[in-house]
């Protein structure tokens, strides 16, 4: 059902992934540290993964879908800090400063989120399959 704890822990994740990432965008505020095409790219798996974790809350009626959503989703953030640690890296001067490095936490924080979902969606599993051997 949409109250579970893993609709809370993939809503979390929508928010840190779509809503985060757009005031990530503007906090940026004209300090070029991507190039444009790049830029495109990775704002757009930071929305596709939100979107997915958002669209994955309607999956409760299926648990095995739900979870494997979640991996799906978890591997697009793994590409996505992927792609961040590459522009990190190939940036010229300081590597580390807070301007350039304040955006990889976000899918680390969804990875996060979305890993406590599956952890909580597993349990539901094993709670239901329980309750199947009791009857």
């Amino acid at each position: 059902m949409i109250q579970r704890i893993q609709s809370v822990f993939l809503f979390l994740a929508a928010i840190v992934s779509g809503v985060f990432s757009h005031i990530f965008d503007l906090w940026r505020d004209g300090q070029e540290w991507m190039q444009a095409n790049d830029y495109v790219l990775i704002y757009a798996l930071f929305i596709g993964s939100g979107i997915i974790s958002l669209a994955n809350i309607f999956f409760f009626k299926n648990r095995k879908r739900q979870m494997l959503f979640n991996i799906i989703n978890i591997f697009l953030n793994f590409v996505l800090v992927g792609l961040l640690v590459y522009r990190l890296f190939n940036l010229p001067g300081d590597g580390f400063s807070s301007e350039k490095g304040v955006g990889l936490f976000l899918p680390l924080i969804s990875i996060l989120l979305l890993w406590l979902a599956n952890s909580s969606i597993i349990k539901d599993e094993k709670l239901v399959k329980s309750i199947d051997r009791i009857r």
